[in-house]
């Protein structure tokens, strides 16, 4: 008997203006089946669902539930037509009880509801206290209370948005058991993940998204690890070795018997640990990674945003851990943040004053009357030396087009004359042309001699730039690469916890 087919998605297009996100997905899930879907940071995934939890409408295509069609793009559909979607983390509220929060927003009286929560946790076999606060859950039990709430409105298809991303070993290993639990129960589930070990441990189909396609899917079992690296990877990655070698020659300029600039000893905080990495001069350090493996958390705890949970932070050989970052600039060190609308700019402040705001309060701009002439001084020369098109100092940032807002946000920090800049996804969500342009900025600054801690996700971008690389792997480096070693195979591998050693161990 084949299996029944719980969801169809049939060529889905969606683009947010100009920039083509999904360009004709189609998938199918069966009842039991865990479909494990990998891709890179960018890959569509998160639009894709989305879309079909009737969050984004969908520009083409069709989607089925049990071979029905969706009709409308609305979330209360996708619900009633029993899909339901656990964030990566958990939406309670920590001062109502567990049974408070999973029945929150039904019609049925509270004693109906009581006697159908506790029947669908004996249907699969889960005990939990209902009177418990949320407060007091574990991640892995808050996500447990989320999948609840979604069997509570009879949901047969359930997305898993990287569940295991904060949990501990142990509670890696209760989820799963939950998964299994719920396969069996008929229950379609599909799992979101970066960890390809947990491909093989806990689903029985993969499909890998890259750029907004599908390129490669099937049973689990027709794979390997190396065989889903190698389709995370764009067609023309075999041609980065030439880049490899022009990294190899340009770092060759770089004098690693002289003391760093900037190093980090069994350094911790929240979402990383025992972190050890030095930034020599005038280097480009590249820090590779997927989404959440801690760089952006290392990042923000260097720059004095987050508590220090062991090691130290060394900047031309002075210790910095754990000073504010007022104090971590005028040290030397400055951060351009992955999220420039969140935490980069002023956005109805004009150029002028986003260009010069991380210089407030010094002698050079005045005490408590603002030196304007210094300020313009200041914002000229970077308008001028980045090509940034203003209509004039006083235009307001938030008008500009995102890669301008960049130049503007890499420009403030380079405004203080950092020795060491953490650049943070310098490029995400900026076109071609603006990248060329940041491309260029950065190829300058390594000129200069300012050395650089580049974190990006975009594993082409880390070969083009990076004298040197160093993985991050759920909060821990697991590799470092030189010279013609830093490729996107090598990179994409790392990132996805496939050591140098496993590799070499299997060719």
């Amino acid at each position: 008997m084949p299996d029944k087919e719980l969801l169809k998605i049939r060529n889905i297009y969606k683009s947010f203006g100009l920039n083509q996100v999904l360009k004709g997905i189609s998938l199918e899930l069966n009842e039991g089946d865990v479909l494990a879907l990998i891709g890179g940071n960018g890959a569509g995934k998160s639009t894709l669902m989305k879309i079909i939890m009737g969050i984004y409408t969908h520009d083409s295509g069709e989607i089925y539930i049990r071979g029905e069609k969706l009709t409308s793009s609305k979330t209360s559909e996708a619900l009633a037509r029993g899909i339901y979607m656990v964030p990566q983390e958990p939406l309670l509220f920590p001062n109502m009880t567990v049974e408070e929060n999973i029945i929150i927003g039904f019609d049925k009286k509270a004693s109906e509801l009581h006697h159908e929560l506790v029947q669908t946790m004996q249907d699969v076999g889960w005990k939990m206290d209902l009177t418990r606060k949320a407060s007091s859950l574990s991640i892995a039990e808050q996500q447990i209370v989320e999948i609840l709430r979604g069997l509570m409105r009879h949901s047969q298809v359930l997305i898993l948005d990287e569940p295991t991303s904060a949990l501990t070993f142990d509670e890696v290993e209760s989820l799963f058991k939950v998964v299994h639990d719920l396969s069996s129960k008929g229950i379609g589930i599909i799992y979101i993940t970066h960890r390809l070990a947990e491909v093989f441990e806990i689903a029985t189909k993969v499909a890998i998204m890259r750029d907004g396609i599908i390129p490669v899917r099937g049973d689990v079992k027709e794979f390997t690890r190396d065989m889903l690296v190698k389709g995370l990877l764009p067609p023309d990655a075999g041609t980065v070795e030439e880049t490899a070698v022009q990294t190899h020659q340009k770092a060759a300029g770089i004098d690693y018997s002289r003391p760093p600039v900037f190093e980090l000893k069994d350094y911790s905080g929240y979402g990383f640990s025992n972190i050890n990495l030095k930034v020599y001069p005038g280097e480009i350090l590249g820090l590779a990674g997927v989404v959440g493996a801690g760089r952006t958390e290392l990042a923000t705890t260097v720059f004095g945003r987050d508590k220090v949970l062991g090691g130290k932070a060394v900047l031309d050989g002075r210790d910095i851990t754990g000073l504010k970052t007022k104090d971590v600039i005028e040290a030397g060190l400055n951060y351009v943040p992955e999220d420039r609308h969140l935490n980069g700019l002023f956005k109805i402040s004009d150029v002028a004053a986003n260009t010069t705001s991380a210089l407030l309060p010094e002698k050079q701009m005045g005490h408590f009357i603002l030196n304007r002439k210094k300020e313009a001084e200041i914002s000229r020369k970077y308008v001028d030396d980045f090509r940034t098109k203003v209509t004039g100092l006083d235009q307001q940032t938030g008008s500009l087009s995102g890669g301008n807002q960049q130049k503007i946000v890499i420009a403030r920090a380079l405004a203080t004359n950092p020795r060491l800049l953490i650049l943070d996804e310098p490029t995400r969500g900026i076109d071609a042309a603006a990248r060329g342009d940041v491309y260029a900025i950065i190829h300058n600054l390594r000129q200069q001699g300012v050395s650089i801690l580049l974190i990006s996700s975009d594993m082409e971008e880390i070969v083009e730039l990076s004298d040197r690389v160093m993985t991050v792997c759920q909060g821990r480096i697991n590799g470092e690469f030189k010279g013609g070693e830093i490729n996107q195979d090598n990179l994409m591998s790392a990132a996805f916890g496939i050591t140098k050693k496993e590799k070499e161990a299997k060719a």
